[in-house]
């Protein structure tokens, strides 16, 4: 049996929700969750470091790191790929 998923303190949702090309019509769409958006807002908007984002998630330092890894990894798909992107869900 797997283990329950634990809750994650978010700040917030973001004000906008849905980002993508200008220029052309998305090549496809990538979702992020909620989780993986309040880590990239605490590590690269507000400074903080891998512990301090996990604390104040509420969450273990190797959870935040891949909520982390996995939100830049998204984020640099819609970048050069011209994804559209879409803030939803999570726990």
């Amino acid at each position: 049996m797997p283990r329950p998923r634990k809750c994650k303190r978010v700040c917030g949702m973001p004000l906008c929700s849905r980002f993508g090309p200008l220029d052309r019509e998305p090549t496809g769409l990538v979702e992020m969750t909620v989780e993986e958006y309040e880590t990239i807002r605490l590590m690269d908007l507000e400074g903080l470091s891998q512990e301090a984002c996990a604390e104040s998630m509420g969450v273990a330092r190797t959870t935040a790191q891949r909520l982390y890894n996995d939100a830049r990894a998204k984020l640099a798909r819609c970048l050069v790929e011209g994804v559209a992107l879409t803030i939803t869900g999570g726990d």
